[in-house]
Order: C-alpha cells, then structure tokens, then sequence
C-alpha cells in the first residue's frame, strides 16, 4: 500500500464515521479533484482518514492540489499527506 495511501484530516467530525467516508469517497473519485479509482478508505478514531487508491500516481496527484470538502454547505479545508506504511516506535 506504500504510495497508493494518503492521510486525510480536516472533515466534519459530528459526522458518523459511514457518511464521512462516504463523502470522502466521493470527493476523491471526481477526475476534478485529482482523484480515481480508491481502493480502500477507513475512517479512523481521532478524525482522521486513510484512503488508498489503486494507482499510485493518483494518490500523488491528490498530494498536490488543495482540497475542500463541501458538506450541508459548510466547507471544510482537506489537510491531505502522504501516509507512510510504517509504524512509528510511538505507535508499537
């Protein structure tokens, strides 16, 4: 999965964790957005997302634009980074 995954944060968090990803799904699909064919996406405690594409190069395409995720017409600006594959020695 190293490559294809991106960590999002920045989404409602009032939201139940089904909708959100939901709405995340549908945000990074649109060819607008940069987005493609997603592989994968979890909706982790602590608002925050992992969504793994299948390409890798569409996962680097999502790093490098700016994101805003437009919900019940509140927007809310995407924080979008690469997710390393590895843990952490805090995470063990």
């Amino acid at each position: 999965m190293a490559g294809r995954t991106v960590r999002v944060q920045g989404f409602p968090t009032e939201l139940p964790p089904d909708r959100v990803a939901d709405k995340l799904t549908i945000h990074f699909l649109r060819s607008r957005n940069g987005g493609g064919e997603i592989a994968d996406v979890q909706v982790l405690p602590g608002a925050c997302a992992l969504i793994t594409f299948e390409a890798p190069e569409v996962a680097q395409r999502i790093l490098q634009a700016e994101h805003v995720l437009s919900v019940e017409g509140r927007r809310y600006p995407l924080e979008v980074t690469a997710h390393g594959a590895e843990l952490s020695p805090d995470e063990v």
